[in-house]
């Protein structure tokens, strides 16, 4: 009897110390600011590629920014793994993360997934636990129950802020769950080659994006990839490895009209502003890459024909502010670090 009641102890004991860990996080989330989509967007935060095991020490920076909204870009942690007990217990790591407690606590959060918080490096559509994954994604973003996105597969989300003449549009595109395998390469530096015939969004997400940029009335509409759109020449993930969604999305942006869409991406573990002109759009489309937020490629050098900024190898987040008192309103995107710098900055005013 003695001995069971010293085993019931110690059980009781460790059930504790698991539940207070667990109430830490919990207690983060329940005191997190809800997505307020009355809300006038003025200051925009956004990055990528955060380990849990690396010091964070850009969330610091952020808040001093007083972003109205922040948001992830994909491997906002890095989970690699099939195990869905593993990979709540890394996103509550994340939870925990005392400056990250002080964001969730003060500015609404939104996001998408990349690979590493899928559970698989590069992964795609045959991951066998992307259900589940893509509902811890949810819960860790804190995203509303009513919102359509549980009741379909997928990650994919959209939120229009602010009141009408002072909107902003922010499309979350799911670049994991339903895309075709990649094309390994051969050649030395290069992973991937095109895959022709290959779709990145599927049928359905396409169907919705259509519907988002068509019936959007927003000034500004912000497009989440977690992987870089306008980029072509790297030989790693990216949209160009798909060339017929490449074209597809650069078609569909044009041809909505939508106004004042701008990209922006994660996972290359740089920094960087690509662009493009497209016909009929009478402002340039921009591609603002914002990797990582722990860990940089402090050796990069990667070619990319459209880059029209500096190439960032520091640690880095993404900024974006917007002046409405111009009109058409006048947006600076800019990429920032440690001890207040600005690596990259570029200004567009909006109109059609």
């Amino acid at each position: 009897m003695r001995k069971l009641s010293l085993f019931l102890l110690s059980s009781a004991i460790l059930l504790g110390c698991k539940t207070s860990s667990q109430k830490q996080s919990i207690a983060a989330k329940n005191q997190a600011v809800p997505v307020d989509t009355t809300q006038t967007l003025t200051t925009i935060a956004f990055g990528s590629c955060n380990k849990t095991t690396e010091p964070q020490p850009l969330w610091t920076e952020i808040i001093q920014q007083k972003p109205d909204l922040w948001v992830w870009l994909g491997d906002n942690i890095y989970g690699d793994t099939s195990n869905m007990d593993a990979m709540r217990e890394e996103y509550e790591r994340q939870l925990q993360q005392p400056e990250y407690q002080r964001v969730i606590t003060q500015v609404p959060v939104v996001g998408i997934w990349d690979d590493h918080d899928y559970g698989i490096n590069d992964g795609g559509k045959n991951f066998a636990q992307k259900a589940p994954s893509r509902d811890l994604m949810l819960e860790f973003l804190n995203v509303d129950k009513n919102l359509p996105v549980w009741n379909r597969e997928g990650g994919y989300q959209a939120y229009t802020f602010g009141p009408a003449e002072q909107q902003v549009k922010v499309i979350l595109l799911d670049t994991r769950y339903f895309r075709d395998t990649l094309v390994k390469s051969n050649t030395e530096d290069r992973r991937y080659e095109l895959n022709l015939e290959g779709d990145l969004l599927g049928n359905e997400q396409w169907n919705w994006l259509q519907n988002e940029l068509q019936s959007s009335e927003a000034q500004i509409n912000i497009i989440g990839s977690s992987i870089q759109v306008i980029a072509e020449d790297h030989g790693f993930e990216k949209w160009a490895n798909f060339p017929q969604s490449r074209q597809r999305l650069l078609d569909l942006i044009a041809e909505s009209e939508a106004q004042g869409v701008v990209l922006l991406s994660g996972d290359r573990h740089i920094g960087e502003i690509s662009q493009l002109e497209l016909a009929d759009v009478p402002y340039p489309l921009l591609d603002i890459t914002s990797s990582g937020l722990t860990h940089v490629y402090e050796e990069a050098d990667e070619e990319n024909r459209h880059r029209i900024s500096n190439l960032v190898a520091s640690l880095n987040y993404g900024l974006i502010q917007i002046d409405w008192q111009q009109q058409p309103p006048q947006v600076t995107y800019q990429i920032k670090g440690e001890n207040g710098a600005t690596y990259a900055s570029e200004t567009v005013s909006y109109s059609r």
